[in-house]
């Protein structure tokens, strides 16, 4: 099934899985400007940035990309490119529901935030 997916889309699920966000959003960057209209892409790019910020504590910038990412990702509800997108988009309203309602907390309080966990993969073919 890996091998009907672009190589990017797949070292992004694996970047994903690793919290590595800002390799994730380099990674789908590229194929993203081959293909602009391409909004599934968009949203896991945006999800990658959204978790970043997090990670920075800018939960500001956060909460915006967390809420873009949703927008761009629910039109390919329940599943695309066999990814459970119906699953990435719950766990995109945890995250909004975990963030602290602060615009900006230190980074050191960032690195621990309480944020849910994702593990993204590959699932039954999508038709």
């Amino acid at each position: 099934m890996r091998d009907r997916y672009p190589p990017q889309y797949l070292a992004f699920l694996d970047r994903f899985n690793e919290g590595d966000y800002y390799t994730c959003h380099d990674l789908l960057e590229e194929l993203w400007m081959e293909d602009r209209h391409n909004k599934f892409l968009q949203g896991l790019l945006q999800l990658a940035v959204a978790l970043y910020h997090a990670e920075l504590g800018n939960l500001r910038g956060a909460r915006l990309m967390f809420s873009s990412a949703k927008g761009y990702l629910e039109p390919y509800r329940p599943r695309f490119w066999s990814l459970d997108v119906d699953g990435v988009v719950a766990y995109i309203d945890r995250c909004l529901a975990a963030l602290p309602p602060q615009d900006r907390i230190p980074w050191d309080e960032a690195r621990h935030l309480a944020l849910p966990r994702l593990r993204l993969r590959l699932e039954a073919d999508d038709g």
